[in-house]
């Protein structure tokens, strides 16, 4: 313990002040391990790293690949070339071995004295762990002498879970194969060991499956709102290269392929597949879709059985993820082939015939050797309890799967699409895996947690942002487990701060701790003669480039940091940059002058809180919506008919009154009935001008914008202005919205 406080260890932690602080705090921070080991000690002195420092390691082909990556590292990292096969005699020398007296698949046993490294372990799981454990001990750059130290000292270390798992969707948005190998180098790096690749989704089918080139000739590929086209897929030949990374890497992949639900990119491949057979289009909006595996339908498992026979053999791993999840009801109400399955198997309902699907792949995948893990809702109506249970939908769905007897895997709590500033780095490191009292009591069955992104709103641009340091967090708390508490954060945290220049070094754009990469604003001025554009920025060094013709923005653009002053009305749009780079996609803004700039509104009833930080002038800013109803320009009204009056604090003359509205039927946003324009002088005596009827829209996935005005023929004199809203009764049974935007006065 003396050693620790010695030397260059005291005077940082010092500042620190009191002396138990400096124990648990800085101690580790010195090192800057991350995951920390369970036990390390420091001795003193330390091992020089030089040309003449000899490497053994196991005979095997393994001990070889695991010595020529801690050769390659040393070279990258210290500018020291080790010597390719070993000499004889007593000199500085590493050493790794299979030692079984080291207890657990992945633990290893650390020793550096000034003679020797010793790195033990009883596989060579272990054995790569440590090497990626001495990587963190030595320097991240080499120096101009071609030497380097490593304090000495000794690790014992094994994780606490055995499964620490990230889950990329690749589905909704395609990331090419060097992203995902970036990835996997970071996991490796912070010894996460479990990487699942979401690989189909309703947006779009990522694997080649030679028996059915359709998959990837049509599936693959979507039509995006814009016009634009978005996809793209892995040939076979590209994922055996992605597994044989990750496998000498540490990091074994899991394949999902989704089924019987979020199968619509297959469909559109083959519309034989749905009980409808009606062609489709591969969504390019987000929901629950409809378009599912028939159940009814033998094709339909010769199909996906098919799909498994050409998948299995390109993942060694044991398990095999079929997703199980968000069967829409209804979606086998249709079916003229189900209706006798369920009479002949005596099936009550669709969740019977779901269970069925779920059983009888789970049965295929048993006969190839597989283990099948799917999402919680797969033990509705009973599943067996060799699958493994994914958790998402909270700690009683994994009471059920435990009290069923299978082993969890729990992932509802490391969301990491989740916004930054709701879900903290602080906040996924505080997560217990083993809070609940029954997963501690069944501690065997609870393999671990996975910690997924969703890529509904990311893509290779904006997902690290999205990722780390969150994921580091993660990896921190799967490998150490334990009761967390202030000062264990507040060491990782202070761990945590040295492994970003590392990060820089790679390039990964990772975000703000405890905030959102930015977070944009836009409102007029207080002499409603222009805007301001406002940007709260959760770094420090973040630059804001934007433009003011509409066009991308680039790092050549001009910027501003905080505030930016816009005179005239048109489309801007700005992009966040650190280092010379885009973390985000540009946000736009339209500005609209018009008479009802300056003037008052207001409502009845208010609208909803949760939509708009200031509904006084939301709707009389100059500044239009975007197809996002939570981006900050729209008011929201559930289940009631508003009614909005603007002031315009004089008489002025009108031409035109328009509104914006908004239609997203998948979050029972509905474009309304009608509406109703009226004027007055006083507020008390009121004119009808016109009852409008908005252009019908399907009740599809996309945003459906639509701008519903009064013109008049010859210009009226009005200070007041009403807007009646008669929305539409419910949607499948729930309440529904109304969205309004911008009520521009010309």
């Amino acid at each position: 313990m003396i050693a620790f406080l010695r030397g260059r260890f005291l005077p940082r932690c010092a500042r620190l002040g009191a002396i138990t602080l400096m124990w648990a705090t800085c101690a580790h921070a010195e090192l800057s391990l991350l995951p920390y080991p369970q036990h390390l000690q420091q001795h003193e002195g330390s091992f020089v790293l030089n040309k003449q420092v000899v490497l053994d390691a196991p005979a095997d082909a393994r001990g070889r690949e695991i010595a020529g990556f801690l050769r390659d590292a040393i070279r990258v990292q210290a500018g020291v070339s080790l010597p390719e096969h070993a000499k004889a005699g007593d000199g500085t020398r590493i050493e790794l071995r299979i030692d079984p007296a080291v207890r657990g698949d992945e633990a290893y046993r650390l020793t550096v004295t000034p003679q020797r490294i010793t790195l033990s372990a009883s596989s060579d799981k272990g054995l790569f762990w440590g090497v990626q454990t001495l990587r963190q001990l030595m320097p991240r750059q080499p120096s101009s002498q071609s030497v380097a130290s490593i304090p000495a000292l000794q690790i014992d270390d094994a994780p606490a879970f055995v499964y620490r798992g990230h889950m990329l969707d690749v589905g909704r948005h395609f990331y090419p194969l060097a992203f995902v190998k970036k990835q996997i180098d970071l996991m490796s790096y912070y010894k996460l060991n479990t990487f699942r690749w979401h690989l189909t989704e309703d947006q779009g089918w990522r694997i080649e499956i030679k028996k059915y080139p359709n998959l990837t000739k049509f599936g693959a590929w979507r039509t995006e709102p814009d016009g634009s086209r978005h996809g793209g897929y892995y040939t076979q030949d590209q994922i055996r290269e992605l597994v044989e990374y990750a496998r000498q890497r540490n990091v074994m992949v899991i394949p999902e392929i989704e089924m019987p639900g979020h199968s619509s990119a297959a469909v559109a491949a083959y519309p034989q597949l749905s009980c409808s057979k009606k062609p489709i289009d591969v969504p390019n909006g987000w929901g629950v879709f409809k378009h599912v595996y028939c159940v009814g339908d033998e094709a339909a498992f010769t199909f996906v059985q098919d799909v498994l026979d050409e998948v299995i053999p390109l993942f060694p791993a044991p398990y095999m993820h079929i997703g199980g999840d968000e069967v829409p009801a209804g979606a086998w109400a249709d079916c003229s082939s189900c209706a006798p399955l369920m009479q002949k198997l005596g099936i009550k309902d669709e969740a019977g015939l779901q269970s069925y699907f779920v059983k009888r792949i789970q049965t295929y995948l048993a006969g190839k050797g597989k283990t099948m893990i799917g999402w919680d809702e797969i033990l509705e109506g009973g599943v067996d309890r060799s699958a493994v249970i994914e958790i998402w939908r909270g700690e009683a769905e994994g009471r059920k799967a435990l009290a069923n007897g299978n082993r969890i895997v729990n992932a509802g709590p490391y969301y990491l699409d989740s916004p930054l500033s709701e879900l903290t780095l602080e906040a996924i490191y505080r997560v217990n895996p083993l809070g609940d009292p029954q997963y501690a009591a069944q501690r065997e069955r609870v393999l671990g947690a996975e910690a997924p992104l969703w890529s509904e709103h990311a893509d290779p641009l904006n997902a690290e942002a999205m990722l780390y340091p969150r994921l580091l967090a993660f990896a921190e708390r799967l490998w150490r487990g334990g009761a967390v508490n202030a000062a264990a954060f507040a060491d990782f945290r202070q761990r945590l701060q040295a492994q970003y220049a590392q990060l820089d070094a790679w390039q990964v754009g990772y975000g703000p701790e405890d905030r959102n990469l930015v977070e944009y604003s836009m409102s007029s001025n207080d002499r409603h003669d222009g805007w301001q554009l406002h940007a709260k920025r959760g770094f420090d060094d973040l630059q804001n480039h934007y433009t003011t013709d509409g066009s991308e923005p680039s790092a050549a653009s001009p910027y501003f940091t905080e505030v930016l002053d816009v005179a005239a009305p048109g489309t801007i749009r700005v992009t966040p940059f650190r280092q010379g780079r885009p973390y985000q996609h540009p946000r736009t803004f339209k500005l609209s002058s018009n008479l009802a700039l300056g003037g008052s509104v207001s409502f009845d009833p208010s609208p909803s809180p949760r939509y708009s930080k200031n509904s006084a002038t939301a709707l009389i800013d100059g500044v239009l919506g975007s197809d996002e109803f939570k981006d900050g320009a729209w008011l929201g009204w559930e289940e009631t008919d508003p009614r909005i009056t603007v002031d315009l604090h004089r008489p002025t003359a009108v031409r035109e009154i328009s509104i914006g509205l908004l239609q997203r039927a998948e979050s029972w946003v509905l474009l309304p009935a009608q509406v109703s324009f009226s004027v007055s002088d006083d507020q008390v005596h009121w004119t009808p001008l016109q009852t409008v009827t908005p252009t019908p829209v399907g009740l599809d996935k996309q945003a459906h914008l639509q701008r519903v005005a009064f013109s008049a023929v010859q210009p009226l004199s009005t200070r007041f202005i009403r807007i009646e809203v008669q929305r539409h009764s419910k949607l499948d049974g729930r309440n529904t919205w109304t969205f309004a935007d911008e009520i521009l006065v010309r």
